[in-house]
């Protein structure tokens, strides 16, 4: 859509084009109202002067554009065409307007945010659409990151926001972070596993017999995280924590998971949580983004997320 934009105000460039806003604008209006009276009306333009418009374009192309059925105008199937991508280039100018507006007064067109993936992303999903009821002419870009690939995100300005990035907050200047919520981790297996059966709490050096589920960290630049491991353990590497708790539904392996994204599972009886002798801590979750960016759009969005007390 925006390449043929582009073709067209290129071509403007060079010469000028038979086919000009004022036309699309006109051919609309006719085709929306059936006539050109009407359409004349609506454009604040006496008849004849569309009729001049349109007869122009259509010697110019070398095509009809509309055709009588009694009163009314009817587009041929060239003109149809002609108004079908027409439309799409006046909407891109529109949007163009609006975000020419929307720079100048201090908000953004676009925000860019990753979301970790140990988070689940309903109430995320939910600010966003509350968010986009007042700013629909900001366009939002969400991904998927895990661990410090989120924190890295962040740090490369590949995203200007991230939301649920795991602790610690990393020791670069410029980062403001706010806590958001905590999550606890724990051992599950499927239900027909061997640790499944155990009576007693397990130490950690049990559990280097069995396979492993683990993420994969999104990182490209920095370190990779090794959250979660079980020394001497055997791994099945997965790219998201929708894919680990799927694989030891399927029991694949085992792995550490957040409570709160497999109550129902537990629940359910289709995962079994293993007792262990030293539970994993509690891990706080953080709302970030860097205090150079002063968008009004960023401000309002990460006021909101926290005005919302948003629980992942």
């Amino acid at each position: 859509m925006f390449k043929y934009f582009e073709h067209l105000i290129f071509g403007m460039m060079m010469n000028t084009p038979p086919i000009s806003i004022e036309a699309l604008l006109v051919l609309d209006a006719i085709e929306h109202r059936g006539s050109y009276a009407a359409a004349a009306e609506q454009l604040n333009k006496v008849p004849s002067a569309l009729s001049y418009i349109v007869n122009k374009l259509e010697e110019q192309l070398n095509v009809t554009l509309f055709q009588r059925q009694g009163r009314r105008a009817v587009l041929t199937p060239a003109g149809k065409h002609l108004l079908s991508e027409g439309r799409k280039v006046l909407n891109a100018i529109n949007n163009l307007s609006e975000q020419t507006q929307t720079i100048a007064n201090g908000w953004e067109p676009r925000i860019r945010i990753a979301c970790d993936s140990i988070i689940d992303v309903t109430n995320v999903f939910a600010a966003l659409q509350q968010f986009l009821i007042e700013h629909k002419s900001i366009e939002i870009d969400v991904k998927e990151e895990v661990m410090s690939g989120t924190w890295e995100a962040l740090i490369e300005d590949n995203v200007d926001l991230v939301i649920g990035a795991p602790a610690p907050v990393p020791a670069q200047k410029g980062i403001r972070a706010v806590k958001i919520t905590d999550i606890q981790n724990v051992l599950v297996v499927h239900p027909t596993h061997p640790l499944a059966k155990e009576q007693k709490p397990i130490k950690p050096s049990e559990l280097g017999q069995y396979t492993t589920v683990i993420v994969h960290d999104s990182a490209k630049q920095s370190i990779p995280w090794s959250a979660n491991l079980i020394e001497g353990s055997q791994r099945f590497y997965v790219s998201s924590v929708k894919q680990k708790i799927t694989a030891i539904l399927s029991g694949i392996g085992i792995g550490y998971l957040p409570v709160n994204l497999i109550a129902e599972h537990i629940k359910a009886k289709k995962l079994h949580v293993v007792e262990l002798i030293e539970p994993r801590p509690i891990q706080d979750l953080y709302l970030a983004w860097k205090i150079t960016n002063k968008g009004k759009g960023l401000k309002k969005l990460t006021q909101l997320l926290i005005d919302n007390n948003l629980q992942t």
